[in-house]
């Protein structure tokens, strides 16, 4: 949702910019397909270095913890049996558990008890560029269409409506998906999404006034 929303924003923000600056529909779309590709693979280089980053740090902890357990093994499984005892269990129970554990598989308990770390929310970084990708695409996408469609005298009203209505029915599902207040939402997004659009009309306006 964030990378939709990311896209049309982005993009119908540059598609009013250019159209109030120039009132030809090529120039409008090269610009819509240009923010659209520029977008989309910033947004999967940014999430790539950002995960791969968070890759790195947990391969980091990984390695310290297996260390760890080799070098002082009676330690690390106190700490698994406190990291239990904290959770509710009883000292007994606790340390019954964490010796099961240990036995079966020592590190993967501590990654996920000690950690946090395990295999759904392990760093998957060319996941997250795929994903961010794809998810500004789709956003991007319904701007550069009514970019190609819409009547070329009224790009800019076009552009603001549709962007606003795509960012409501997007805020609204994110909103009822994630439990959230949907009117909180739907605002957040309106708000600034006209704050982004209203800005590149201005930039727009002034642009093509100054070049006339």
């Amino acid at each position: 949702m964030l990378g939709a929303n990311d896209g049309i924003i982005s993009t119908a923000s540059l598609v009013i910019g250019v159209a109030a600056a120039n009132g030809e529909r090529m120039p409008i779309v090269l610009a819509a397909l240009a923010g659209m590709t520029a977008g989309a693979f910033s947004m999967a280089a940014g999430e790539y270095v950002s995960v791969s980053s968070q890759a790195d740090t947990e391969k980091a902890d990984l390695a310290r913890e297996q260390h760890a357990l080799d070098t002082m093994s009676d330690v690390e499984l106190k700490e698994l049996s406190d990291i239990y005892v904290g959770r509710g269990l009883d000292e007994k129970l606790a340390r019954k558990v964490a010796t099961q554990l240990t036995e079966h598989d020592a590190l993967e308990a501590h990654a996920r008890d000690e950690l946090g770390i395990n295999e759904m929310t392990q760093a998957q970084p060319l996941l997250a560029a795929v994903s961010s990708f794809g998810s500004f695409v789709a956003g991007a996408l319904l701007p550069v269409a009514v970019a190609v469609f819409a009547p070329i005298n009224a790009m800019v009203p076009y552009q603001y409506g549709f962007s606003i209505v795509f960012l409501i029915l997007l805020g609204t599902v994110a909103a009822r998906t994630g439990g959230s207040s949907v009117p909180v939402a739907i605002a957040r997004l309106a708000l600034w999404g006209t704050a982004a659009m209203g800005a590149t009309a201005v930039v727009g306006y002034i642009f093509g006034v100054n070049v006339g």
